[in-house]
């Protein structure tokens, strides 16, 4: 019933046009028993081994058993050319224990990063992937890094005149403590950053910069800003800087800075009738060697020493000039302020925008205060609710205004400091699944809204750093339905959503279209102007789903040793 006030399902069975390719075994890595955290099977254990080229989406690419990444390109609808080799990885990889599977993301229309699963990351040149020609992949960097990783995210831009690639790493490793609370593993996240540089006449690529993020839980989305200048993570558990060699000599910068910091110019301290000044004086001074004024509304004091900075402003308030004094005690200057009679308040500051003060507060004077604050707060459950102004108590507060310290939420990390600019506490909107509308933009993601389902675009040079772009109606009710789904997409222009189960089934909702005859709804009465339509494709295989990929005609949905691919008509 609740569906149905949303769309409008016809009990239809529309037609779908499958292919089927037989294709060579895809490289599929099961989890080893050492595996066995939540964590690990959603990094790898659900990892998607179809890779859809995002700048040219008639071809999709997997990597077989035998190390080779294969390219299944479609012609007409559903028609497949037979599938051809693009590039192998080292025989004795293949064979090795100890790795994950190998992954492989598009950077550019020319550029392609590789993971081999065993912890060498390739750099690759592909040359222009779209007129099907059997160009050879050529290796421009390779480097060995300590852990096996998949490749979340990757991107290609040029900054200040120099090409640079950066590659985001996921891995998930043993915890160093021995008593480490939770599963014992930590998942990181390492931005690397791949530079041009000139050697002997000779353009090589290599590592100028390596920062890792740690967290709790593997990451729902992250991705790259196109320019390289941030980083936005999705997450259930928050994620921190690594402390590197390289932070803790800032961290280390930082401390021996905060212990030669100066100590305050002067303090100060008030009452609602007068303010005290106090500086603290080398030794050998005397009052020749001080000069003090005030004004009505200015304060002025100097020394005879050079490297004694001078104090002089407008003050907060007015004083009462005449009244007020100066004294020296020991190696102390104090100076009295006589606060003017309709001036008698607190003040905030003392000098008008002078930070080099410390203010005192007087330990009498802070009871006080908090002793007036007391009507704002209680340890009772509102005793009075009548009263004309109730407290606020702590037991009212529904669980929603409660803000979890692990909850989902969406951070931006700025690219140089890798401190968080901004975040949003995603709260209920759980986070569907993420896909690209548009390869040189950041991958879009889809949050779930109460019923309904909602695309989001990062915007990094807006303001609010995100835009809605779509909305799926009911999508966020009818996934929730599916007990078995492993994976979830959507068309790039926005005209259907997909999921599959994990075994043979893969449901397809089509947008709102508008009608060409007339429909009622048979409960309310009411003229339904548009209808949704539901497509469901049972497939003809006993094999688990390993990959699933959406373009504006056609899905891709991958099996262990066949690819099928259902036409999505576009007609109504």
């Amino acid at each position: 019933g609740c569906l149905a006030n949303c769309l409008c399902f016809p009990p239809v069975v529309y037609s779908i046009c499958t292919t089927a390719c037989e294709i060579d075994s895809v490289a599929e890595v099961r989890l080893r028993d050492d595996q066995y955290t939540l964590e690990h099977m959603r990094a790898f254990g659900m990892y998607n081994y179809l890779h859809l080229d995002s700048w040219y989406q008639d071809n999709v690419y997997y990597v077989d058993q035998l190390g080779r990444v294969m390219n299944l390109s479609v012609t007409l609808d559903t028609a497949l050319k037979k599938p051809r080799e693009v590039f192998r990885l080292p025989a004795d990889l293949i064979a090795c224990d100890n790795r994950l599977c190998a992954s492989l993301h598009f950077t550019s229309s020319t550029w392609v990063t590789l993971s081999d699963g065993t912890g060498r990351l390739y750099l690759i040149q592909t040359g222009k992937r779209d007129d099907g020609s059997c160009e050879k992949w050529e290796i421009l960097f390779s480097e060995e890094f300590e852990t096996p990783f998949i490749i979340v995210h990757s991107l290609s831009f040029v900054q200040s005149g120099t090409h640079s690639v950066g590659v985001l790493l996921l891995r998930i490793e043993k915890d160093e403590l021995v008593d480490a609370q939770g599963s014992g593993f930590h998942v990181s996240l390492e931005w690397v950053t791949i530079m041009s540089t000139s050697k002997e006449g000779e353009e090589v690529y290599e590592v100028s910069k390596r920062r890792v993020l740690q967290g709790k839980s593997v990451p729902h989305y992250a991705a790259l800003e196109p320019d390289g200048s941030g980083l936005m993570v999705i997450s259930y558990k928050p994620y921190s800087l690594l402390q590197n060699s390289e932070t803790k000599q800032e961290e280390n910068e930082k401390e021996k800075t905060e212990a030669n910091r100066k100590e305050p110019l002067y303090y100060w301290q008030q009452t609602e009738d007068d303010l005290i000044i106090t500086f603290r004086l080398h030794e050998n001074f005397t009052k020749e060697d001080i000069l003090v004024s005030f004004s009505p509304n200015h304060l002025s004091v100097a020394l005879k020493d050079p490297q004694f900075p001078i104090l002089k402003g407008d003050l907060f308030s007015l004083i009462d000039h005449e009244n007020s004094t100066w004294i020296i005690k020991g190696n102390r200057l104090e100076i009295i302020l006589i606060k003017k009679e309709e001036e008698k308040r607190l003040w905030p500051e003392l000098i008008v925008g002078d930070s080099r003060g410390e203010f005192i507060m007087d330990p009498a004077q802070s009871a006080t205060i908090a002793e007036q604050l007391m009507y704002l707060t209680s340890d009772e459950v509102n005793p009075d609710p009548n009263k004309e102004n109730p407290p606020c108590n702590a037991q009212e507060l529904e669980e929603c205004d409660i803000f979890l310290e692990d909850s989902t939420s969406l951070c931006r990390f700025d690219g140089h400091t890798m401190k968080i600019t901004h975040v949003v506490n995603l709260g209920s909107n759980q986070y569907l699944f993420s896909t690209v509308v548009d390869p040189k933009e950041m991958p879009c993601f889809c949050l779930r809204h109460d019923v309904d389902a909602l695309l989001w675009q990062p915007r990094p040079d807006q303001q609010d750093k995100w835009e809605h772009i779509s909305t799926f109606n009911a999508l966020g009710y009818v996934q929730a339905s599916k007990q078995d789904k492993k994976f979830m997409a959507c068309a790039p222009d926005h005209s259907y959503s997909a999921l599959c189960e994990c075994l043979r089934r893969v449901f397809i909702y089509r947008q709102p279209s508008p009608l060409t005859t007339v429909l009622y709804n048979r409960k309310e009465g009411r003229q339904v102007d548009q209808l949704a339509k539901q497509m469901v494709a049972t497939l003809e295989t006993h094999d688990p789903f390993l990959g699933f990929q959406a373009t504006n005609e056609r899905l891709y949905v991958l099996t262990t040793k066949a690819l099928f691919i259902i036409k999505v008509s576009n007609e109504n």
